[in-house]
């Protein structure tokens, strides 16, 4: 269902599950031992997401749903199953990684969930992407209504889960839902452009940005002392003391 691979600072995770990459109970056990692969990798810094199938990843595997309705199962198992996905794709969110989505195909309601717990996501101008659980009677349940919320506020949240409306990825781009989109046959050049320009990123560094960002939409931070007090824990970094003494050797 997945190849994990690793080159130089990358770490490159590939969704192999034909045709679709749907989200099965197996997926998500095989993806939580795969999360605990890359929080162990310390040689990395960047987490390239993609997908070897036309489509990126469809979201969950509808198969399982219909059982589980049909077999009225109790709802407290269904919420495990929920909190598990939520406990997953928080990880995600939360590596200690820059995580980049490549999104050639659909990209749609679990799947996208997924894009949006990365930290970037670029775009083929042909890919689909959306949250439509709502025509099966369904919302976005893996932090989907939150994360879209977040990153492109109510108006385009409410387009894109109470509308279920389906965008290329060049509309995606102009709503915010991605950060770059270009053709398809430019994709794979520009996620390895971006990963190229990212590549020297400081991992500590990294790790303490993306505490800050997070720190910047949750109420009960305070963005402003976290990120004083994640600056303080940087300019006592050896490797931050040695890349500022290595920029001025150069100059």
């Amino acid at each position: 269902m997945f190849d994990l691979s690793h080159q130089g600072t990358v770490s490159t995770l590939t969704l192999s599950r034909p045709p679709a990459n749907v989200i099965s109970h197996a997926w998500l056990e095989e993806f939580d031992t795969i999360l605990d692969q890359l929080e162990g990798n310390k040689v990395t810094n960047i987490l390239h997401l993609r997908s070897n199938q036309k489509i990126f990843c469809a979201g969950a595997d509808l198969n399982e749903y219909r059982l589980r309705m049909e077999n009225n199962e109790d709802p407290a198992e269904y919420k495990k199953y929920l909190m598990n996905f939520h406990r997953l794709f928080g990880r995600l969110e939360s590596l200690a990684k820059l995580s980049i989505a490549e999104i050639g195909g659909a990209a749609l309601g679990g799947g996208f969930e997924l894009a949006l717990s990365c930290d970037l996501r670029v775009a083929a101008n042909e890919a689909k992407l959306g949250l439509p659980e709502g025509r099966l009677g369904l919302i976005p349940g893996a932090g989907g209504t939150q994360r879209i919320t977040k990153l492109c506020g109510p108006s385009t949240a409410n387009r894109i889960v109470l509308a279920c409306e389906i965008v290329d990825g060049k509309t995606a781009h102009e709503l915010g839902m991605v950060q770059w989109a270009v053709p398809r046959d430019e994709l794979a050049g520009k996620a390895l452009e971006i990963i190229a320009n990212c590549g020297d990123v400081s991992t500590d560094a990294l790790l303490g940005a993306k505490k800050c960002i997070a720190a910047a939409q949750d109420p009960n931070s305070d963005g402003f002392e976290m990120e004083i007090d994640v600056s303080l824990e940087l300019v006592q970094n050896p490797d931050s003391i040695k890349r500022v003494s290595s920029f001025f050797d150069k100059n």
